[in-house]
């Protein structure tokens, strides 16, 4: 018996594009299906559960931006946008909203699919370099391994860079951690000077955590510098 194929939806307007990126998932044995505009992309993604999303930014109809969002009403499937805009802002718009990378055109297939390999691991919960097998504190289990947050009153239903920044705050727990080092930890974005965007998902961390019944203080904001997870 195989494993079933990670189902990814490859959406973005020029034919060159999906034709090529859909050939390199499908070769590494990933399912791929592909649309060409927000409003179709939409309608896939209410209809199939996939394992990730590829968006382009510049679409006809809904905006790569845009569907992000209503993407992130309805699923925690990490999102990887593709642009020929290249700029700090476009990346920090992306990253805010809920998505989880950014790749900027040309790119090379090598680089594509290590990014899409990453972000599925992450999202399904395999194994990567580095994970252990839990960080325990204030009440919250947090086990890297089958990526999966939760406590006595169940789990905490969180995004793959959701998970990455309690993580990164989990594992030094009592410590203040500068919005700086949780860019470079987190998102791996050790050049991207804004950091407003760590504050933008700090708060949908809280939220989660309290959705999920418990205290959203344990985040706690230390102010001028960053974050700290009450140890």
């Amino acid at each position: 018996m195989t494993d079933t194929p990670s189902r990814i939806l490859v959406v973005d307007d020029e034919p060159s594009i999906t034709d090529f990126v859909s050939y390199a998932l499908k070769k590494e044995g990933y399912s791929a299906d592909v649309v060409n505009n927000g409003e179709d992309a939409f309608a896939y993604a209410s209809k199939n559960n996939y394992d990730l999303f590829i968006l382009d930014i510049m679409l006809p109809g809904i905006d790569g931006y845009e569907l992000c969002r209503r993407l992130r009403a309805k699923t925690n499937a990490p999102v990887l946008f593709l642009s020929a805009r290249d700029t700090e802002l476009d990346k920090v718009v992306g990253l805010e909203i809920g998505g989880d990378d950014y790749l900027a055109k040309p790119f090379g297939i090598r680089e594509l699919i290590a990014r899409v390999r990453a972000l599925l691991r992450r999202g399904q919960g395999a194994e990567y370099p580095g994970a252990s097998n839990a960080i325990t504190a204030s009440g919250i289990t947090l086990d890297e391994d089958a990526h999966t947050a939760s406590g006595d009153k169940g789990d905490i239903d969180l995004t793959p860079r959701e998970f990455e920044l309690l993580a990164c705050l989990m594992k030094s727990a009592g410590k203040v951690v500068s919005r700086e080092d949780l860019l470079r930890d987190a998102w791996g974005w050790e050049y991207l000077t804004e950091t407003k965007t760590v504050d933008t998902h700090v708060k949908r961390l809280r939220d989660k955590i309290a959705a999920a019944g418990y205290d959203p203080s344990l985040v706690e904001t230390v102010r001028g510098y960053g974050y700290r997870f009450k140890a």
